[in-house]
């Protein structure tokens, strides 16, 4: 069999490459009782061909892999994510560390519209009161009437989330200023990294498969 030319399978690969807009979203809003919701967002342009490829089940999955790997990488280590068969985990190092933990994530792919969602369970950074409340998603949209190329918008949004840090009573008010000050501002540079890393496009397989064609043989 005749090997494609190296440069055409370059040219291939990097006009397969997405663009990445990180688009302006208020940061955060907090309710009286504590409860945090933030929202970042970006636009991602690729190739519509591209785009049909990995437009399933399959690729929702791996984007949600692809994120929990993204902050393994991004923390040198420091933090993992332990799969179960009810749970993810994020620790530090290693159990009992758990930082947070999710219930297994939940899939919903119709139409134009994309979402993984985990569920808080409880953790190290949540509070007492928040444990069973709030949820992480990652969400995307395709506006479906692309040309060569279309332009999605990517979202990873924290509602409903009672971050422990804050505090309760007298010391609430410094506790929100501290959380904004360190968790939500690491949360929000660490994620728009994490949508600038799309360009690559490289949305690694998953842990569990759960989705992939070969799980529903």
């Amino acid at each position: 069999m005749r090997r494609p030319h190296p440069g055409k399978d370059l040219e291939r690969r990097f006009r397969a490459r997405a663009r990445v807009q990180i688009v302006d979203v208020p940061d955060s809003d907090s309710a009286p009782d504590g409860a945090v919701t933030t929202q970042q967002c970006a636009q991602v342009t690729l190739p519509r061909e591209e785009l049909d490829r990995i437009w399933s089940p399959e690729y929702l999955e791996r984007l949600a892999r692809t994120y929990w790997r993204f902050l393994t990488r991004v923390s040198l280590g420091l933090l993992r994510v332990l799969y179960t068969e009810d749970s993810r985990e994020i620790v530090f190092l290693t159990r009992p560390f758990v930082l947070l933990r999710f219930h297994k994530p939940e899939y919903e792919l119709r139409g134009n519209f994309g979402a993984v969602t985990w569920r808080v369970d409880k953790g190290v950074l949540v509070a007492k009161q928040g444990r069973g409340r709030g949820f992480l998603r990652i969400w995307v949209r395709r506006p479906g009437d692309g040309a060569e190329g279309e332009t999605v918008t990517v979202c990873s949004e924290v509602a409903n989330f009672y971050p422990a840090i804050q505090g309760r009573g007298r010391f609430s008010r410094f506790g929100r200023w501290l959380y904004r000050e360190t968790q939500l501002r690491i949360h929000v540079v660490v994620t728009h990294a994490f949508m600038r890393s799309l360009a690559r496009l490289d949305l690694v397989p998953s842990v569990v498969g759960a989705l992939s064609p070969s799980a529903h043989r």
